[in-house]
């Protein structure tokens, strides 16, 4: 036997339903053409820049392929930019000690402090916008 209220209930779970559908089919619409362009721009995946080594020998070839035509990484294989070299690591790491050091020593003040951790952090900001434009050129 069928009571009033549990078809009540079958006819609001129904509207819920057919409300949920509308909802994903128009939220499908909710964007322009050209937002979604952009968008798909956004998710598209970056492009690689290959640098060459200057230790490379010019008559190298790029990509190095098998007897059977497929590529191979036997070859060796080259960052894509100049790296960071040992000494400049062990330079900035002493830095960087030598300013923890004097401000656990209390040597320099706080405001100095954070002034040096500023301008470290604006040559981080602007070395990557240099260093590509220098690749560039």
């Amino acid at each position: 036997m069928v009571t009033g209220g549990s078809i009540k209930v079958a006819r609001l779970d129904r509207f819920a339903m057919a409300c949920v559908a509308m909802t994903l089919v128009l939220s499908g619409c909710a964007f322009t053409p050209e937002e979604r362009a952009a968008r798909a721009a956004h998710r598209a995946a970056p492009t690689a820049v290959v640098m060459n080594s200057p230790d490379a020998a010019a008559n190298q070839p790029q990509h190095i392929k098998s007897p059977d035509g497929y590529p191979t990484f036997a070859g060796p294989l080259t960052a894509a930019n100049v790296q960071m070299s040992d000494e400049q690591a062990a330079n900035q790491q002493q830095q960087l000690s030598a300013l923890t050091s004097a401000r656990q020593a209390g040597t320099i003040t706080e405001a100095e402090y954070q002034k040096r951790v500023e301008e470290m952090r604006k040559l981080a900001a602007e070395h990557g916008p240099d260093a590509l434009s220098q690749i560039s050129r």
